[in-house]
């Protein structure tokens, strides 16, 4: 009889390391940085303390968030997600901790609010560089006490809740510059798990691609789409600064754009056109930084130059004018159409001038 009971224990707990290990694995990613990230975030699931998930807007914060709960202990108990960067300022002390009845002009009823609400299971709070200050110190006290102090209420209410944070912003930071208490943060990052720019994930970009390419096709009931060489190329080759959720966005757009069995690179036009702009941009980086690096190497003949002669009479346009041909022509190594560009004058009338002064028989 005990043996049938040890039998039974043991199945139930072989069970949940399998939904736990089934809530991880629904993640994709097979990167070296993604792998450290799910490792990490999977050994924090399996206990109770406060896990704060550190990564840029986009990166997937609320998809560990869920596969921590799922994970936890707490797997069967309710996840209560809240976004505090788009609670109204005015309400977020009541969606949070709850009010009481007549609290104030629209407290009609009694409203328990969300941690009383995760009572038993887990609340996440993403963007928790947001919560302002004086609901920071009411925060501390659920994570020290365990109570929740509503607004306009005779009573607290005790509760059980695992917090999960998240914020896409430097809390040490907010914290030097007074904007986040240090005590609460200390309180948050017992357990932190940084999650990777999308663009760092070597690999990942093509296999997420695909992933939503066949999820688009399946909820519009067409038939599975391929990529190209090309087209994966191009995204490989793009920094996301949106992360997962602009590829997301951007595969789902390719799709309806396409035509046909692949989708091309042409199917990217907002891709194309940003790698384009910021190409340009680089261009114009690498000439000015290479400008002044010429600038730097001046031919001494140059350094002191000036335009009065040692009577502080000022120079001839035709001394001046000589001046700066010489130095143009070698600043832009003889290349003349580089040269008539730079000095604004017609490609014959510098030829004939460089010709007078001899700079073509000096090269």
């Amino acid at each position: 009889m005990n043996e049938k009971k040890i039998m039974v224990k043991e199945s139930k707990t072989n069970n949940s390391i399998d939904e736990a290990s089934t809530a991880f694995d629904k993640i994709i990613g097979s990167s070296e940085v993604m792998q450290r990230a799910i490792m990490l975030a999977s050994k924090g699931a399996r206990t109770d303390v406060p896990v704060l998930l550190d990564g840029e807007s986009g990166v997937g914060k609320e998809v560990f968030a869920r596969a921590i709960h799922k994970t936890s202990t707490r797997a069967e108990q309710p996840l209560i997600v809240v976004n505090c960067g788009a609670l109204p300022a005015n309400l977020v002390e009541s969606i949070l901790f709850g009010h009481a009845k007549g609290a104030f002009t629209d407290a009609k009823n009694d409203h328990t609010g969300k941690f009383v609400d995760a009572d038993g299971g887990t609340i996440f709070l993403d963007e928790i560089g947001e919560l302002p200050l004086d609901l920071q110190v009411k925060l501390l006290r659920v994570l020290q006490e365990g109570e929740v102090d509503p607004v306009g209420g005779e009573k607290t209410t005790s509760v059980d809740v695992r917090l999960i944070s998240a914020t896409n912003k430097n809390l040490e930071a907010l914290v030097a510059n007074g904007h986040f208490r240090e005590d609460l943060y200390y309180r948050l990052n017992v357990f932190p798990v940084s999650l990777p720019l999308l663009s760092k994930r070597n690999g990942d970009i093509q296999t997420l691609a695909v992933h939503f390419i066949q999820k688009m096709c399946r909820k519009e009931n067409r038939p599975i789409k391929s990529m190209t060489t090309n087209a994966i190329m191009l995204l490989n080759s793009y920094h996301w600064p949106g992360n997962v959720r602009q590829l997301e966005n951007v595969v789902l757009r390719a799709v309806i754009l396409s035509e046909g069995e692949m989708i091309t690179e042409r199917d990217f036009p907002q891709i194309v056109t940003d790698i384009e702009r910021i190409a340009t941009m680089n261009d114009q980086h690498n000439r000015r930084i290479d400008d002044l690096k010429k600038t730097l190497e001046i031919p001494k003949e140059f350094h002191n130059t000036a335009i009065y002669d040692d009577n502080a009479d000022v120079y001839a346009i035709d001394h001046i004018e000589k001046m700066m041909i010489r130095y143009a022509y070698i600043r832009y190594e003889g290349r003349m159409t580089e040269i008539a560009k730079r000095l604004k004058i017609g490609r014959s009338t510098l030829y004939r001038k460089v010709t007078d002064m001899g700079l073509l028989d000096e090269g």
